[in-house]
């Protein structure tokens, strides 16, 4: 299947920093067309409202894979709120917020739900007064239809009849959905996998409450369910390392994330560096491989940042760590959203030092190969050789040519910009 196209980056109306430091750079998985309204978020009022609005589109995620189109499979299929209305039940945003924390069972299965944003250029879409403020746009919801405890059934249903619709849920790594849908589905997605990732409170082990759209995940005070497993079991519901019994069978035991300002736990997202690292010379690019991968392939190196360690400091570290060369100066070309599971892929170009740039693989054992490549090799390569993993390359490839990753990946653009003149000013971002 052909690589789509990566996302336009922002229009710059003849900007001076664009002038100075060249056009921004867009990755593929950002660029989203939706505004998130995120001030939107704990308004229950717009969310009902959004909810039920016939602009409104559900994107469906079974085991956070998204519904796309059978035949082409390169979009997104949304579907109307009459679609889940089913397996979502009762409008959870009909009440306020403080009223589903003193009603929150722990015991009753609901769906996660996030609320992804609002499309502004939408036609006949809602409009919604917040404050002095009016937001107008068909809002965009992502639901977990993946079949289990209270609504297996009614999901095992749904999918069934999206498939009599021509729609199925894509498998594998999606990379091959037009730019705009991959950043709609990046959003999904790693909203979708921290809520399930969190279903407890990091203090005090109870279970939470989604909450902020799924922005959001805060510790109940009370629990229906426990009430419940009081009076059937007789046993006390207090925590064991607090000795506090409840006044109130449902009430929970006291938890620190209750107290002040840190009633809420936030989605996370972990800051990688991927960089381009060219030779003392500035012709050459270092290069790595991983033993799983196909044969000649190769790509830039990567690693999660460290606490207490700047973007610059993690690119020498994670080469010197992996690769034994030795990086000087390190400018920053661009960022990557990464849904699996919640990564942002921080782009660097790193220059290695005159002294450092001999290879040493023995501090790391996770590369299988490092080698610094002749940029003309890695322009020919980026030409003819680019493909998915598992995916052949293109017709023109000759076999035992050098193999790199796709134009939707960081890794390809970051390479692309320094074998064309990036690095030594030759030509822009």
């Amino acid at each position: 299947m052909p690589q789509p196209a990566n996302p336009e980056p922002v229009h710059d109306h003849d900007a001076m920093l664009s002038r100075k430091f060249g056009k921004e750079v867009a990755n593929y998985f950002s660029g989203s067309p939706l505004n998130r309204v995120g001030f939107l978020r704990g308004d229950h009022k717009f969310l009902s409202q959004a909810l039920n609005h016939p602009s409104t589109k559900f994107l469906l995620c079974n085991d956070l894979q998204p519904l796309v189109a059978d035949k082409a499979g390169d979009k997104l299929a949304y579907v109307k709120f009459e679609d889940v209305q089913k397996v979502v039940g009762k409008d959870p945003y009909d009440t306020t917020e403080e009223a589903m924390l003193s009603s929150y069972d722990s015991g009753a299965y609901m769906p996660q739900m996030i609320f992804l944003g609002i499309d502004e250029k939408s036609k006949d879409a809602l409009s919604f007064t917040n404050k002095k403020n009016t937001h107008t746009g068909a809002p965009y919801f992502a639901i977990d239809v993946t079949p289990k405890k209270s609504v297996q059934a009614e999901c095992e249903k749904l999918i069934q009849e999206l498939k009599g619709r021509g729609l199925e849920f894509a498998t594998g790594r999606v990379m091959d959905i037009v730019a705009a849908d991959a950043a709609i589905y990046a959003e999904a997605r790693q909203l979708l996998d921290w809520n399930l990732r969190n279903p407890f409170c990091a203090q005090c082990g109870q279970p939470t409450l989604s909450v902020n759209g799924g922005f959001k995940r805060t510790c109940p005070p009370k629990d229906l369910s426990r009430t419940a497993s009081k009076t059937t079991s007789g046993i006390s519901n207090a925590l064991p390392t607090t000795g506090i019994q409840p006044t109130d069978a449902s009430e929970r035991p006291p938890c620190a994330t209750r107290k002040g300002i840190s009633n809420i736990s936030f989605p996370r997202t972990d800051p990688t560096v991927i960089m381009a690292v060219i030779n003392h010379a500035g012709d050459k690019i270092l290069l790595g491989r991983q033993k799983r991968w196909p044969p000649y392939w190769f790509s830039t190196l990567a690693g999660f940042a460290e606490p207490a360690e700047s973007i610059e400091e993690a690119v020498r570290r994670e080469v010197y760590e992996e690769a034994g060369v030795h990086v000087g100066r390190v400018v920053i070309h661009s960022t990557q959203p990464w849904p699996y599971p919640a990564n942002l892929m921080i782009g660097a170009v790193g220059q290695a030092i005159p002294e450092g740039e001999k290879i040493d693989l023995g501090n790391d054992p996770e590369l299988d190969d490092a080698r610094w490549f002749d940029f003309g090799e890695v322009r020919e390569a980026l030409r003819v050789g680019t493909s998915g993993l598992g995916e052949d390359a293109g017709p023109e490839y000759k076999e035992g040519g050098l193999r790199l990753p796709p134009p939707t990946a960081i890794a390809n653009q970051l390479m692309s910009s320094v074998v064309n003149g990036f690095a030594n000013g030759v030509a822009k971002m």
